[in-house]
């Protein structure tokens, strides 16, 4: 399990879209020609959202999103939102994140909830298809004391916070903004920087409150294009549900979201022969009685990834279990446990059957 941050170099870029259709407020996006984008310097430059910047209500030609599944990142509200370019659709891929058009832009958003149970702004991530070279490029803001602007942030930050998780538990904690190469190990597949949460799998499901599919709204939108028959789309289960989906579902969603993107064939953590994608079946490579290649000091003193029926034997509860650096698994996607997907994760490999 490793970080999972959406950070890389900053690069300057071209391109030829036009992000918004035009609108009736001072932030509306006006169109940019060849040569004239770069990444700017404070998000209000963007025109994404329209009213006050932090109630991020998105601008016309802006969509919001949702997934089945999220990372953890120490209790954090998430807001996702996809720009695309005028007239341009998203490709339905099998498998893997789906195909963006080139001048995509990718907006994630990260708060907490303070202990007068207001929303606090920390940092605003984007990651951008660049037309130019086809790869995708990154780079953060962070907000300000006074909640009105974020700035572009580079070289990292940690932020004192004070946050309530859903439960309304206080923490207190050091939340690390990370800097911008700290996406490389993360969001590399195969050598290539790529976005890891917008998988159709983890789409494709209907949001709280609504009626029709997710996938079929970006599709009737023409957002979408290429779409099967939601029966023949994967679904990554949510991990929260109980009624729905069994402990084995929801333990390898939780996995598959918070640590795959590492350990996954092509991925940073390939070398140790630890694969958590949720459609990994070969239980060695799942860590099932398998020897860490280098854990170090981090195993804990303990001999396997996973030991089945035996969870305070496994070092991959041990390092979930833990905020220490050098032991900690994501390494920096949390400075706090995540006590319920430490309880699942530890449920799950104690109800697996043991090996003789």
């Amino acid at each position: 399990m490793r970080k999972t941050y959406l950070f890389g170099t900053l690069l300057l870029f071209s391109t030829t879209f036009s992000v918004l259709m035009e609108q009736g407020c001072k932030n509306k996006t006006k169109p940019v020609n060849q040569g004239d984008f770069q990444f700017k310097e404070k998000l209000s430059d963007y025109g994404f959202f329209k009213g006050q910047l932090k109630d991020l209500n998105p601008a016309a030609g802006i969509f919001s999103y949702e997934l089945s599944t999220p990372l953890f990142t120490d209790y954090a509200i998430k807001d996702r939102f996809i720009v695309l370019p005028a007239g341009k659709a998203i490709k339905y891929t099998e498998s893997g994140a789906l195909d963006f058009p080139d001048s995509s832009i990718i907006i994630k958003n990260f708060a907490y909830t303070n202990v007068a149970h207001q929303k606090v702004m920390i940092e605003t991530r984007l990651l951008v298809k660049d037309p130019k070279d086809k790869k995708w490029k990154v780079m953060n803001y962070l907000w300000n004391k006074e909640q009105t602007e974020a700035v572009k942030h580079i070289t990292g930050a940690r932020v004192p916070i004070t946050l309530l998780d859903e439960e309304g538990k206080k923490y207190f904690t050091n939340y690390q903004v990370p800097n911008t190469n700290d996406c490389k190990r993360c969001h590399i597949k195969d050598g290539t920087l790529t976005p890891i949460g917008p998988k159709a799998r983890n789409l494709n499901f209907t949001l709280s409150g609504q009626t029709v599919n997710q996938l079929s709204q970006w599709v009737a939108k023409a957002r979408l294009t290429g779409l099967p028959e939601l029966s023949k789309v994967h679904q990554l289960p949510v991990w929260t549900d109980k009624k729905r989906y069994s402990l084995e579902q929801r333990a390898r969603a939780y996995m598959d979201v918070n640590c795959a993107h590492c350990h996954t064939k092509g991925g940073d953590a390939y070398n140790t022969g630890l694969f958590l994608d949720y459609q990994e079946t070969n239980a060695d490579h799942l860590g099932m009685r398998k020897a860490p290649v280098s854990a170090g000091g981090g195993a804990g003193g303990l001999d396997y990834d996973i030991v089945p029926g035996v969870p305070e034997q496994s070092i991959l509860l041990y390092r979930m279990n833990s905020t220490e650096p050098g032991t900690a698994m994501p390494e920096l996607a949390r400075t706090i446990v995540h006590k319920e997907g430490v309880e699942l994760i530890r449920e799950w490999i104690k109800r697996l059957p043991k090996q003789k």
